[in-house]
């Protein structure tokens, strides 16, 4: 019998919003556009966090960095050497890094220029797509040769295979062996836009024999703070008392400390957005309590033929979460096609939630019940002989 009655009152919700198609859908303007602003806004953060972790996570996987602040601190080839020792390191990468003028034929570009070993490869998670990487031979020989990132590649070469050919970098003759795959920008830098050289080559480049920058892959991401924490003790025992000189940087840290930002701007825009689902909720309350105004006559006949207070207010009701329902679908829908378009159009990383989704139509519901329990508990109060007077 309960099942009936709901199925009755469904009936009955969908025939007066029918009736009043203009009301009813101002009425659920309000749930439609807080819907749909959640989804986007929420949709847009995640899809920035999502963005900024996959930036990371180009740097190299299980990464740390060791920073040098102090010229009168060098990382030499034996303090290198024993970091890379270290039982939770699994790979090593000096560098230096800086600027060249490369040129070929009519064109010159000043490129950033990075001298590395061959571990950088695996560091830092680089692929090659062309030809190969550098070697320990060419360091180890001060061979120049130059591995061109994909952007460099093809500001020199154009579609022409590069590997074999040679370029001038500050005005000596340098033979391409390979070209990288592309990574893209990495936190605001281009990871394209390089050539790669070894490290004994490099440091000629830049006229300095010293080391300022380490990086470390440890091996296994969850042994990265011990990983870490080992590197800072090695550190401190090989430059004792000089701990501000220098500085351990763990690439989780990083994107933990990014997550946390991204997940704050999340619920501070969820929020935002719910706002407008309340204020679509306070239209429900006041368009059911015109609506109770106007039926108060039906509201009489219904109860002077036995129906209970329970019923009125059950009907009411599901005509209230009926409206906000209908609302959150569109909203929905309309949420869905906006965010897409904001993908497309304006070349935004978005990333649809299911669960923000569900929560977002689940509390869009219950705002209809909530504001909609005033007018029907109003309505289900009236005295049957006083409605139908006033309804006369």
């Amino acid at each position: 019998m309960l099942f009936l009655g709901i199925l009755q009152s469904i009936k009955m919700a969908f025939k007066s919003i029918r009736s009043n198609k203009l009301r009813s859908v101002l009425t659920m303007l309000g749930i439609i556009i807080g819907v749909s602003s959640v989804i986007i806004l929420v949709s847009i953060a995640q899809g920035s966090s999502k963005n900024i972790t996959s930036q990371i996570n180009q740097l190299g996987k299980n990464l740390l960095t060791v920073n040098t602040y102090s010229t009168d601190l060098e990382l030499t080839d034996d303090t290198i050497s024993q970091l890379g020792k270290l039982s939770g390191v699994k790979a090593v990468s000096p560098i230096v890094s800086g600027r060249v003028n490369v040129r070929k034929d009519r064109t010159t570009s000043q490129v950033s220029v990075i001298g590395t070993n061959a571990s950088y490869s695996d560091v830092r998670d680089t692929k090659v797509s062309r030809g190969r990487f550098i070697t320990d031979l060419d360091i180890e020989y001060r061979q120049k040769i130059a591995v061109l990132g994909s952007e460099t590649a093809e500001t020199f070469f154009g579609v022409n295979n590069p590997v074999g050919e040679y370029i001038q970098l500050n005005g000596n003759s340098y033979k391409v062996v390979g070209v990288l795959a592309s990574k893209g920008s990495s936190l605001g830098q281009s990871g394209d836009n390089v050539v790669i050289v070894p490290l004994s080559t490099g440091q000629l480049l830049a006229g300095s024999t010293s080391i300022s920058t380490v990086y470390l892959q440890g091996k296994s991401e969850s042994q990265m703070n011990f990983v870490m924490n080992e590197v800072k003790m090695k550190l401190a025992a090989l430059f004792p008392g000089k701990s501000n000189d220098y500085g351990v940087t763990n690439q989780q840290d990083v994107m933990d400390t990014m997550s946390s930002v991204t997940n704050t701007m999340t619920m501070l825009l969820g929020g935002i957005a719910s706002i407008s689902l309340l204020v679509g909720g306070i239209g429900i309350m006041n368009i059911m309590l015109v609506s109770v105004s106007e039926r108060t006559k039906e509201i009489g006949i219904r109860k002077a033929i036995g129906a209970k207070r329970k019923d009125i207010l059950l009907q009411f009701l599901i005509e209230s979460v009926v409206l906000s329902a209908m609302g959150g679908m569109i909203g929905i829908l309309l949420g869905l096609g906006c965010g897409k378009m904001v993908s497309t159009f304006m070349n935004m990383s978005i990333s649809f939630s299911a669960p923000v989704i569900l929560y977002s139509f689940l509390f869009s519901l219950i705002v209809g019940v909530v504001f909609g329990v005033f007018p029907a508990n109003k309505a289900s109060k009236l005295n049957p002989i006083q409605a139908l007077r006033s309804g006369a």
